[in-house]
């Protein structure tokens, strides 16, 4: 016999911006109030990715973010400047170092979507938590 259970291991992240690059700019923001970061960053890392579509290039980034907090306790703050390529993204980010919770386990394709809509872009991720 099995059963299905429903999970709330999962958290969405739903996000409308005007441009591509505030979309990249609201899933750092997204990431640090979940990280539950407050205060000033002093802290700066350059942070580059790249992936074959947009959907797959906000994954890679908040994978990216997620990776600096889990092995150099490095907690996203703020953007600083951001670069955004066909394929690719390259970011300053303000942060600081500290113990942040190991509270994302994954970021997922799961419902994953990145899209121009009436006022700006639309984007969905989904993280494992």
């Amino acid at each position: 016999m099995y059963r299905w259970v429903d999970h709330t291991a999962e958290v969405e992240l739903a996000i409308e911006a005007a441009t591509e690059e505030e979309v990249f700019a609201e899933a750092l923001a997204g990431l640090a109030e979940l990280l539950d970061v407050e205060g000033e960053g002093l802290e700066r890392r350059r942070i580059a990715v790249g992936a074959p579509d947009r959907p797959a290039l906000l994954a890679a980034w908040l994978d990216e973010l997620v990776f600096a907090a889990e092995s150099e306790g490095f907690v996203p703050v703020a953007l600083e400047s951001l670069e955004l390529s066909a394929r690719g993204v390259t970011a300053t980010v303000a942060g600081r170092l500290g113990d942040p919770p190991p509270l994302v386990k994954a970021v997922t394709y799961h419902r994953l979507a990145f899209e121009p809509c009436t006022s700006g872009y639309r984007a969905t991720v989904v993280l494992d938590v």
